[in-house]
């Protein structure tokens, strides 16, 4: 190993581990998917790869991915107290900052999913998913559905934040906010509650173990189609998040709403440029 690698190593590992947390960190804010953050990042596949086939890709894919695997226990762990706060005192521009970092991601979104070319058939799936879970989320919440929190509606919580992360563009706060189930299980993360957090990892153990394969092979073979399916998945979840009617509330709430809006935009282009000089400097 060359003098310039020494040096660069602890760095990257670094970098790493802070891309790690913000996963962490999007996996539990609302509306965004840590399996998305982790796409814009470069991660996405080798953490496929390992879930898909863990003792074949243990050693050669483990390694690299330790900081990665620290930095987000750091981010989902410490955020959720801290996030609990927030969206109960600032409940409307927290929403927004998340919209805008939604916003900023969509260019590196289609860059992602046009690599391996772009077909009718993924305009179609992007559409067609848009249109199901904007009428599927639409309607849980004209019904107002709520489920009572208790060991299996944690498990289903596991599922959930498990989908979230093998899957890009599903937030799984967008599934448990209109049942009901996001607040006390955040509260329970939170507070390292063991009778939410023990049925909750058994769900997300046997999500990635039941799915994790099929996931992956839905994006080796139909990459273009399934990755513009999950980027309509993410507009109407993203629709059905915008606190419409705090922006109509005063002029004061507008502005500080718009201005959030703003910064997550800017934000997440930025951490987009940044991810783009890592991956070369990299490589």
């Amino acid at each position: 190993m060359t003098e310039p690698t020494q040096k660069k190593s602890p760095v990257l590992f670094l970098i790493r581990m802070v891309q790690g947390a913000i996963i962490g960190l999007g996996a539990v804010l609302p509306g965004i998917s840590g399996g998305v953050l982790s796409v814009i990042f470069g991660i996405y596949k080798p953490s496929m790869e390992l879930l898909s086939n863990p003792f074949k890709n243990f050693k050669s894919h483990v390694p690299p991915l330790i900081p990665v695997i620290i930095g987000g226990i750091i981010g989902f762990l410490g955020i959720a107290r801290l996030l609990g706060f927030f969206l109960t005192q600032y409940p409307d521009p927290s929403v927004c900052l998340f919209i805008g970092l939604i916003a900023g991601m969509m260019p590196s979104l289609f860059r992602e999913a046009s690599e391996q070319g772009v077909t009718k058939g993924s305009y179609i799936s992007l559409f067609v998913c848009m249109i199901v879970i904007f009428l599927l989320l639409a309607g849980l919440q004209v019904a107002s559905v709520t489920i009572e929190a208790n060991f299996v509606s944690y498990l289903f919580c596991g599922f959930c934040l498990a989908l979230s992360v093998i899957a890009p563009g599903m937030s799984f706060s967008t599934l448990l906010m209109p049942l009901g189930l996001y607040t006390p299980f955040i509260e329970g993360i939170g507070n390292m509650d063991l009778q939410i957090l023990i049925p909750a990892g058994i769900g997300a153990i046997v999500t990635v173990i039941c799915l994790a394969k099929l996931i992956n092979a839905l994006f080796q073979h139909f990459y273009s189609i399934a990755f513009h399916g999950i980027i309509g998945i993410v507009i109407a979840a993203t629709i059905m998040i915008i606190p419409f009617s705090s922006f109509v509330t005063s002029i004061t709430s507008c502005i500080v709403n718009i201005v959030c809006l703003v910064v997550g935009f800017i934000a997440s282009l930025l951490l987009d440029r940044f991810n783009s000089k890592v991956k070369a400097e990299s490589m």
